[in-house]
């Protein structure tokens, strides 16, 4: 089936996403020399409350509601998204076309006056956007004071540098993709941070039947990253994640098998649960799947009874 002659590809307004929107701009120009590719920028409910977290005004859908209305009504055909950012179970109608080659999923640790998460002194204030982070920070540093950090990555850097926080973490991926490798003090292991579901991918969603657009972004899908965001998606699905729950999930091509680790903890950090398994990536849904029961079996299931 032809692609049209004209695609629009519908994106949030912040400069990160912007640029992610683009990125893919760029990749199908490549692929279809001729196609005429508009990018339409929107703001989204998550963009504009800033003075709260996700976690009490509505969580990740926030970022995806305004984009799937375009495609909805036709004014876009496609929607740009970072993977973590896409609720664990999309609204009817809709799919993920294609989830492109993964940058670097892990969190930095940005700071003016410390080099590492362990030199922070006792009582300083780091600022976090997301509980997963939080709960993992405080459950290693319970010395340390954890607040709320909202906003795009340059409101953020800008609260941090005018000192309302001692350390900030952030998504390496964002600040590489914006040119600014250079504020990131430390690169936090995995062990340190587990990353959320899907960071440091982009997907591309569409709605369901456009088997030309399909055919079109077929090319920018990258396997092995795809197994892995589907299989930490399954974890998060299978679990009720939501950024109501301190969860992460993290999968890695290790030996042509699928390693994937996965964490729940209370938002205190006062109990975390860890868990891995590995499978077959061919069928990485299962693989999440068993992590999940993993997961429950361990005191998975308290953690989130006492959320609900």
């Amino acid at each position: 089936m032809p692609l049209p002659e004209r695609l629009v590809i519908a994106s949030r307004r912040s400069r990160l996403a912007l640029w992610q929107a683009e990125h893919v701009r760029a990749r199908l120009a490549a692929l279809h020399p001729g196609l005429q590719i508009e990018i339409l920028g929107l703001s989204t409910r998550g963009d504009e409350i800033l003075d709260r977290s996700l976690a009490k005004v509505g969580g990740k859908g926030l970022f995806v509601k305004e984009l799937e209305i375009a495609l909805d009504d036709g004014r876009a055909d496609l929607a740009v998204h970072s993977a973590k950012d896409v609720p664990m179970t999309l609204e009817p109608g809709f799919a993920l076309a294609a989830i492109l080659a993964r940058e670097d999923p892990r969190d930095a640790f940005v700071s003016r006056s410390f080099a590492r998460l362990e030199a922070l002194p006792d009582g300083a204030v780091v600022g976090t956007s997301s509980l997963r982070r939080e709960a993992q920070l405080r459950s290693r540093f319970p010395r340390l004071e954890v607040r709320p950090l909202r906003g795009n990555v340059e409101t953020r850097l800008a609260k941090l540098d005018r000192g309302d926080y001692a350390a900030i973490v952030l998504a390496v991926a964002g600040l590489e993709r914006l040119g600014l490798a250079e504020r990131i003090g430390a690169v936090l292991d995995p062990d340190v941070s587990l990353p959320a579901a899907g960071q440091g991918a982009l997907a591309v969603e569409c709605r369901e039947g456009r088997e030309d657009l399909a055919a079109a972004l077929a090319p920018l899908h990258d396997g092995p990253t795809g197994a892995c965001v589907r299989a930490e998606r399954a974890v998060s699905r299978a679990l009720g994640g939501s950024c109501l729950v301190p969860l992460a999930a993290y999968g890695e091509i290790v030996e042509g098998g699928l390693r994937l680790r996965g964490l729940v903890a209370s938002p205190d950090g006062t109990r975390v649960v860890r868990g891995e398994t590995r499978g077959d990536p061919g069928a990485p849904e299962r693989i999440g799947e068993s992590l999940a029961g993993e997961l429950r079996r361990a005191g998975a299931d308290e953690i989130l009874a006492a959320l609900s």
